[in-house]
């Protein structure tokens, strides 16, 4: 803006010394009788627009990776020029390939679902199903049609095996039987009378505990009691228990004869049931799969796949890339650091083209001039350069500097000078309108 205001200043100067100038060739004219010639040449204002400006790259970019991890690799170096596409930083990436992995599973384990629920049942299942269908039609067959003749026999067989038992059981014990208890305890009773006269003759022994008379008088003694026991049981009768036990196992043998006899009519409807439930499910496996199980097995197919694709995603942003081929002017990452999402930690350009910017156009100024509008360039760093160019862009939009309204104008050259660099003050004339 400074030099704008000095080229302005200086301009009106020169336009004032030369009216100067000219009026006091007149007024001698006029003096002397002769036409009045004019001492000097009127000079001409330079009517266009000049301002202050900057060399940048035609493209620029500040890289940052869209999440925050550990610098794993550092691919780069700053002044490194890159292609486009290049890996420049990778973070850590073994939750995010992790995660991949087991979306991948997903995927697998979803389509082997699909698969299954699309090929039906196997033939070894129809097979069973069909198996269990005419077991089940035979169990209610045999039941509609009662007992056969062999079971019926062996049913009367155990009634009456019940209720000879139970008749004995109410009769006792017989004379024979106690005749024989009674021989069994007398011999008994001798058999410890001998044993009890040879552990008396060894009972001065130290060590008669130790004897086998008294093992043997031990022995003697146990039959004793066993045999007088069983004496005193047959000569009481039986007890009431015993008559209850063998009048219940009469019952139960009644009451399987009594079923064997007739068809139950809830055994007839449970064998019904049991057919319709084999029949049901031999039905659904040779119907196959539902319209809504192929459907809900394909969506968990969908949801799956898109699992692994955001899976993916998510590995692939460890990743910082370079948009497009350029030089790396300054690098923001070392190995181990941890870098925060969308901290730009790399300044890509594009060094091989330039363009000269300026945000010195107040809105007094920006009014006068127009895209394609021609320019001429000079440069503080190189004396005597001078390049022309082309007004490429106005940005809309304007800001608020030092009090005035100014603009950014964009200035294509038409030629570039290897010596040109990065932020060079320049120096930009602007045809008007």
């Amino acid at each position: 803006m400074k030099r704008m205001i000095i080229a302005i200043v200086g301009v009106a100067m020169l336009v004032g010394v030369g009216y100067a100038l000219f009026g006091r060739g007149q007024q001698a004219g006029a003096a002397s009788g002769k036409p009045a010639e004019p001492m000097a040449q009127a000079v001409q204002a330079d009517s266009r627009v000049v301002a202050e400006a900057k060399v940048v790259p035609a493209q620029t970019a500040k890289l940052s990776l869209p999440v925050g991890g550990i610098v794993a690799e550092v691919f780069v170096k700053e002044g490194q020029s890159v292609a486009a596409g290049q890996t420049l930083i990778k973070l850590d990436s073994s939750r995010q390939a992790a995660a991949v992995t087991q979306a991948t599973a997903q995927v697998q384990r979803a389509h082997a679902g699909l698969a299954e629920v699309k090929a039906g049942a196997r033939t070894e299942e129809r097979r069973s199903a069909q198996a269990n269908l005419d077991a089940a039609q035979a169990r209610l067959k045999r039941v509609k049609d009662g007992a056969q003749p062999a079971e019926i026999a062996a049913a009367k067989a155990s009634l009456a095996e019940a209720q000879a038992a139970l008749q004995k059981t109410l009769e006792g014990a017989d004379e024979q039987q106690i005749i024989a208890a009674q021989a069994e305890f007398l011999n008994a009773a001798a058999v410890v009378k001998q044993a009890q006269a040879a552990y008396d003759r060894a009972k001065g022994d130290p060590q008669i505990g130790l004897r086998p008379e008294a093992l043997q008088l031990e022995q003697a003694t146990n039959q004793y009691n066993a045999v007088q026991a069983r004496l005193a049981q047959l000569k009481k009768g039986a007890s009431a228990a015993d008559i209850a036990g063998a009048r219940a196992r009469v019952q139960r043998a009644q009451a399987q004869l009594d079923l064997l006899a007739a068809a139950n009519p809830a055994d007839v409807a449970a064998a019904e049931a049991e057919v319709r439930r084999a029949q049901s499910q031999l039905d659904l496996l040779v119907a196959g799969a539902r319209p809504e199980s192929v459907a809900a097995a394909e969506a968990d197919v969908v949801a799956a796949e898109a699992a692994v694709a955001q899976a993916k995603v998510a590995l692939a942003e460890t990743e910082l890339k370079a948009p497009f081929a350029g030089t790396v002017a300054a690098l923001d990452a070392r190995l181990g650091e941890q870098v925060g999402p969308g901290s730009p930690v790399v300044r890509l350009a594009d060094l091989s083209a330039w363009q000269i910017e300026t945000d010195d156009l107040t809105e007094l100024n920006v009014v006068r001039v127009a895209e394609g509008a021609p320019t001429s360039i000079t440069f503080d760093a190189i004396p005597g350069l001078k390049v022309t160019g082309k007004v490429s862009r106005i940005k809309p939009l304007g800001e608020n500097k030092q009090g005035d309204m100014t603009y950014v104008v964009i200035v294509a050259p038409d030629q570039v000078d290897p010596r040109l660099r990065w932020n060079m003050t320049a120096s930009v004339a602007i045809e008007p309108r």
